[in-house]
């Protein structure tokens, strides 16, 4: 199901409040809102950190910093032969960035952004969207020290709209849209915020 609306910051947030979220097309261009089924999230009381990713924290491989860089995470996860963040995207992600709603997990390494992941954040719920690497396990660190995060802040649900091999490894699963409702509602009761 798509669902064509305005993309004011309005209603870009009243759309995400719900679980639907943006993809241009990559042919023409043409932004539209997905509101799928089944979704997929990363249960955040039954989540995997594979032992790769625990020991390059464990080492402090990577400087790992949160919302200093947000607009940069998104034009690098732009970056990539095929995308969905048209740039006509990215300006209306900036739009509800300056409303606080947008936010970044980076990693540095020797103080250059190798990566990151970003999303939208409303109460207790976290709405993935997307991740770039030019380091190897640079975005999984990320994805890694999000769910803890998102945890400490005591978040309800981590929506990572479409089941990945990626997602997998930390213990990505699909529910219906009954459960995902369920645990939006829990979400919003919840009295927390990203930072």
């Amino acid at each position: 199901m798509t669902l064509k609306e305005s993309l004011t910051p309005n209603e870009m947030i009243r759309l995400y409040a719900i679980g639907a979220f943006p993809m241009a097309n990559e042919l023409t261009g043409e932004i539209e809102w997905y509101y799928p089924n089944i979704r997929a999230i990363i249960p955040l009381d039954n989540y995997n950190i594979p032992r790769s990713v625990r020991q390059l924290i464990k080492r402090n491989y990577f400087q790992v910093k949160y919302d200093t860089n947000t607009m940069e995470v998104i034009r690098n996860c732009a970056k990539r032969e095929r995308t969905w963040i048209s740039p006509e995207l990215i300006d209306y992600y900036y739009e509800i960035y300056k409303l606080g709603y947008v936010h970044s997990v980076e990693t540095y390494r020797f103080n250059r952004l190798v990566g990151g992941l970003y999303g939208i954040s409303i109460k207790g719920a976290f709405f993935g969207e997307s991740m770039f690497s030019f380091e190897e396990n640079a975005s999984k660190v990320a994805f890694a020290h999000l769910i803890y995060h998102l945890i400490e802040r005591k978040f309800k649900l981590l929506d990572v709209q479409f089941l990945t091999k990626h997602l997998q490894m930390f213990g990505a699963i699909e529910i219906t849209l009954v459960e995902y409702n369920s645990l939006l509602k829990r979400a919003y009761e919840t009295d927390t915020t990203f930072l």
